[in-house]
This record gives C-alpha cells, structure tokens and sequence, in this order.
C-alpha cells in the first residue's frame, strides 16, 4: 500500500468547530476540544490515512506580511480563550495518533502545501482537509483537498463550478480579482467573473496584462494600471511548494 497522508489544515478544523459549539455552558473550552477530536477522529476513518498530520500557523509575521503589510488586516481575531488553550488540542490530536506541527514565521497554507507536494512527488497521495479554497490551486492527480464538514472533495469539477476556471488557474485569478479572506488586493473594479473571463481569453495573467496596452476603457484602464498590484497579488495568493522543514515523514505514521 502507498503512502496516504492527511494534512489537517489545525486552525480551519478547530475553529469552525469551536464556532459551533455553543458558548453558554461552563465547560465550553473542554466541550469545542472534545467536539474537534471527534470530528478529526471521523475524518481519520472516512480517509483512512498511512500517516497525518496537524498544521498549525507558526507565531510572528510571515514572508507575506514582509512584501504587503495589509495581508489578513481586520480578519477576525481568534478567541482570547482558544488562543490559551491551543496547546490542550495539541493533546487531544496525539491521543488520537495525529502529531501536531508549527514553524515560527510560517503559515500553515505554506507547510501543508510543502507537505502535499514532496508526498506526490514521490510517488504517495495526500489529502488536505480544509474548507480554505487556497490549496485547490494544489489539485492533481495526487493531492486532493477535502471540505469535511461538507463531506465534500474540492476537486477540478468543483473549481470550475465556482470560480469558472481551472485549479492551474486560480492564482491568477486571485491576482486579477483579489480575495476578501486574506486582504490579498487584486486590481480595483475586477470581480470573479470578469478575471475568469480574461483568463479564458488569453490565457494567463501575463497574457491578460500584455493584452491589456490594447483594450480600451474602463477595463483596460483598470489593467493598465493595476499591473504591479496584480503580481504583488500573484505574490501572495501563491503557495509555497518549496520549504524546507526538516522533518521525517516517520515521525508522522498513523496507526488505525
């Protein structure tokens, strides 16, 4: 049998969980960590994985907020009280066989998709549990990105269906129209359908830019001057295939 690894996207699982849990009994803390571990425990069978794995951000800035200082601004703060008892997650993940993981300076996106991509390049399949569309710029043959709560794989028919372009594509379709998750800026004035539309006319961000000397217009005024917020955009809606972390895919072998 090859290798199967789960990637669980930690703070994306906790955090819808803990949203869920409702907040008006004493032992709420203890009652969204018994209700995470149960909903890793149902992913854990419905994949059955070799190995997995629990990718938490790392603390401090990352690369992102170095080349754009308003990346992720006014997201919504995590929970005072989450944020104290993170560690006893870390905790409830072991008992379940799932080692958590965090780098100072690196956001989990990036090490889950360095984890994903080294796996299929040699040979293993890896599946990403999030509802985070990020990681569908990762689809192939070998990775896979799954909605858990939706019981729901993010696959290339999904993409196309909601973003109106391939998963090789959506990065350029990030720099083009932007995201509202993670303050990535995109040019003003152009939304999903508009990207998706220029990128099936010419192909590639590069293309639509190059192209857009001759469009006339509000559009082409828009491109035109919106070309270094596109690749600063590019920049940061880009995953990380590429770090290196160190660490041993023994150390993260699951036992059914």
């Amino acid at each position: 049998m090859g290798i199967r690894f789960l990637i669980v996207d930690a703070l994306n699982l906790i955090r819808r969980v803990y949203a869920a849990t409702p907040d008006d009994t004493p032992d709420h803390e203890e009652g969204a960590r018994r209700a995470t571990a149960q909903s890793l425990g149902r992913a854990l069978r419905d994949t059955s994985p070799t190995h997995a794995v629990a990718v938490f951000d790392g603390e401090g800035r990352t690369w992102r907020h170095d080349i754009y200082s308003e990346y992720k601004a006014g997201r919504k703060p995590m929970p005072e009280a989450l944020r104290s008892d993170l560690g006893h997650y870390d905790e409830s993940f072991q008992e379940l066989g799932v080692s958590s993981v965090r780098q100072a300076g690196l956001e989990a996106d990036d090490v889950a998709a360095t984890l994903a991509t080294k796996i299929a390049e040699h040979g293993g399949s890896a599946i990403i549990l999030s509802t985070d569309k990020v990681y569908c710029q990762l689809l192939s043959d070998r990775i896979a990105v799954r909605d858990h709560f939706q019981k729901q794989d993010l696959d290339r028919e999904y993409v196309r269906k909601k973003f109106g372009v391939s998963p090789e594509a959506l990065v350029d379709l990030w720099a083009l129209a932007g995201s509202s998750s993670t303050h990535i800026p995109g040019i003003a004035g152009i939304g999903v359908k508009t990207a998706a539309k220029l990128l099936d006319e010419h192909g590639s961000l590069d293309k639509v830019l190059q192209a857009a000397a001759g469009m006339s217009g509000k559009l082409g005024e828009s491109l035109r001057q919106g070309t270094e917020v596109a690749y600063l955009s590019r920049d940061l809606a880009r995953l990380r295939r590429d770090l290196e972390l160190g660490w041993n895919l023994k150390a993260f072998g699951f036992k059914r």
